[in-house]
C-alpha cells in the first residue's frame, strides 16, 4: 500500500558527514591516481587536486548557506528553480538525474570487471544484477538503511587511505624497509626526473579535468539534507569538515605516492596503492585494495541511486513530472522513483557493454558534464539567492550559516566552473562531453518550455479549483 507523506529526517550528523566524505573518495583515487601523477608530474598532480579541492570547496560554501535556509531533497535543482529560474531548475533536475542514473550502470560495470579476479569463469552480468538487486533492496528498506551502509562503505575507505599515508610515508623517509632493500627515496622523485612540473601547465590543465570530475559526490549533503534530524547543525558540520579531509586524504596520498614513484612509472601503474602495499610487504595487498576498490564503487553506486530517487520525488512533487513519483512507502522511501531510476541504471549498463567504444564513453561525457554544470548551477543559485535574500529586507546576521566574502566566493565558484566547461572545447580528447552535454541542456530547456510549463500550469489550475471546491463545501 503506497502513501503520499513526508520524507523521514532520520540521517544523523555522522551519516551526513560520511556521505560527503563517500562521495570523494573513490575509484578517481583508487585507480586513477597514478594516470594524474604520469600525465602531469609530482607538483603538477598535486596542484591539481588542490585545484579540484579548491574549486569543490567554494561550491559547497554555497551549498551550505542554501541547504540550511532552505533543506529540500531537490536541493540544487530546487535552489535553481527558485532563484535561477523555473526552467533552470527542470534542466538541471534533469541533468542531476541522468548523471547519477548512467554512473550507477557504470559503477556496476566496473565492479563485475573487479569481481573476474577472484571469479574468472562468472559471466559479468551475474555480478551487475546480484549487486543492482543488492543496492535496490538496501535503498528500498528505509533512508536509515541507505546511510548506514554508506557510512561503512566510507569508513572502510577512510581507514585504507590512512593506513596507505601512515605506511607509505615511513617507506618514503626510511623509518620502514620496503621489499629489494631499495634506499628510501625520501624527496628525490621531487626533483629528479625533470622535476615537479616535467609536462608543463598544459598537462596540469587536462588533469585538472579529470581531478575536479572524481570530486563529484560531495554535492549529495544537499539532496541528504532534506532528511537530516538537525539540517541547521548537521549540514555546517559536514560542510566545514571538508577542507581537511581534501588535505589529508587527496593531497597526502598524491605526496606519497609522487614521493615513492618516478612520475614515469606511476603512469604505467594501473592502482599505485596496489604496489606501495605489495612492496611494503603487506600479505594478500593485491586481494585487499581490489575488495577496498569494490566498496568504493559500490559507494558511488549507492549515493548514485538515493541522488536520482530523492531528485525524482522532489521535481514530482512541484508538478514537474507524474505524480507517481511522488507516492512514498510506509517507510518514507519513493520507491516508484527508486524502481525508475533503478531501470534506467542498469539500461545504460546495457549500452555500455554492447558498445563500450561509443556509448560506453559518451555515458562517462555527459556524467562528468553534468557534475560540473551542477556545482555552477549551485555557485550561481547561491549568489541570486544571498541578493533576493538582502532585498526583501533579510540581515546577514540571521543566517543560520552563510558563506564567507560574499559575492566573491559564489562568484568564483561559478567562474572557475564555468572556465573547466569552456576548457573541455580546447581539449580534443574531452570535446565528446561538449557535443553530448550541450545538445541534452538545449533538449531539457525546449522541453521545459514547450510541454512541462504548460503541464505545470494546467496542474496548478486544477489544484486551486479543487482547493476552492473543498472550501466551499
Amino acid at each position: 500500500m503506497m502513501q503520499t507523506q513526508e520524507l523521514k529526517r532520520e540521517l544523523k550528523g555522522r551519516h551526513l558527514s560520511m556521505i560527503a566524505l563517500g562521495g570523494v573518495i573513490g575509484t578517481g583515487l583508487f585507480l586513477g591516481s597514478g594516470f594524474t601523477i604520469g600525465q602531469a608530474g609530482p607538483g603538477g598532480a598535486i596542484t591539481a587536486y588542490l585545484f579540484g579541492g579548491f574549486v569543490m570547496y567554494l561550491t559547497m560554501l554555497c551549498l551550505g548557506e542554501l541547504a540550511v535556509s532552505l533543506p529540500d531533497a531537490g536541493s540544487y535543482q530546487t535552489y535553481a528553480t527558485k532563484y535561477i529560474s523555473p526552467s533552470t531548475g527542470y534542466m538541471i533536475g534533469w541533468m542531476s538525474w541522468l548523471n547519477w542514473s548512467v554512473t550507477i550502470g557504470l559503477e556496476l560495470i566496473t565492479v563485475s570487471i573487479l569481481m573476474k579476479r577472484w571469479f574468472p569463469d562468472v559471466s559479468a552480468w551475474i555480478w551487475c544484477v546480484l549487486f543492482a538487486v543488492l543496492l535496490f533492496a538496501i535503498n528500498a528498506l528505509s533512508t536509515k538503511s541507505f546511510a548506514e551502509v554508506e557510512f561503512w562503505f566510507a569508513g572502510i575507505k577512510v581507514v585504507t587511505i590512512i593506513a596507505f599515508i601512515l605506511l607509505g610515508g615511513a617507506a618514503m623517509f626510511g623509518f620502514l624497509q620496503m621489499d629489494g632493500g631499495s634506499a628510501a627515496p625520501m624527496l628525490s622523485n621531487f626533483t629528479d626526473h625533470g622535476g615537479l612540473f616535467p609536462n608543463g601547465m598544459i598537462a596540469i590543465l587536462i588533469t585538472m579535468i579529470g581531478v575536479n570530475f572524481s570530486f563529484q559526490g560531495t554535492e549529495l549533503v544537499g539532496i541528504a539534507a532534506g532528511e537530516s534530524e538537525d539540517p541547521e547543525k548537521n549540514i555546517p558540520k559536514a560542510i566545514n569538515s571538508t577542507i581537511w579531509r581534501i588535505l589529508i586524504f587527496f593531497v597526502l596520498a598524491m605526496f606519497v605516492l609522487a614521493g615513492l614513484f618516478p612520475w614515469k612509472e606511476a603512469g604505467l601503474v594501473e592502482s599505485p596503492f596496489v604496489v606501495v602495499f605489495d612492496k611494503i610487504g603487506i600479505p594478500y595487498a593485491a586481494d585487499i585494495m581490489n575488495f577496498v576498490i569494490i566498496t568504493a564503487v559500490l559507494s558511488v553506486a549507492n549515493s548514485g541511486l538515493y541522488a536520482t530517487s530523492r531528485m525524482l520525488w522532489s521535481m514530482s512533487n512541484k508538478g514537474m513530472i507524474s505524480k507517481h513519483f511522488g507516492k512514498l512507502s510506509k517507510r518514507g522511501v519513493p520507491l516508484n522513483a527508486l524502481i525508475v531510476s533503478m531501470l534506467v541504471g542498469c539500461l545504460s549498463l546495457l549500452c555500455g557493454v554492447f558498445a563500450e567504444d561509443t556509448v560506453y564513453l559518451w555515458l562517462l561525457s555527459i556524467a562528468g558534464f553534468g557534475c560540473v554544470v551542477v556545482w555552477a548551477s549551485i555557485a550561481l543559485s547561491a549568489y541570486m539567492g544571498r541578493r533576493a535574500f538582502l532585498k526583501q529586507g533579510g540581515q546577514v546576521k540571521d543566517l543560520k550559516f552563510k558563506m564567507p566574502l560574499y559575492p566573491i566566493v559564489p562568484l568564483l565558484a561559478f567562474g572557475l566552473n564555468t572556465l573547466i566547461l569552456i576548457s573541455l572545447a580546447f581539449i580534443p580528447e574531452q570535446r565528446i562531453a561538449l557535443y553530448c552535454g550541450v545538445p541534452f541542456m538545449l533538449a531539457c530547456y525546449a522541453f521545459y518550455h514547450f510541454v512541462a510549463k504548460h503541464k505545470m500550469a494546467e496542474e496548478l489550475a486544477l489544484g486551486q479549483k479543487n482547493v476552492a471546491k473543498l472550501e466551499k463545501a
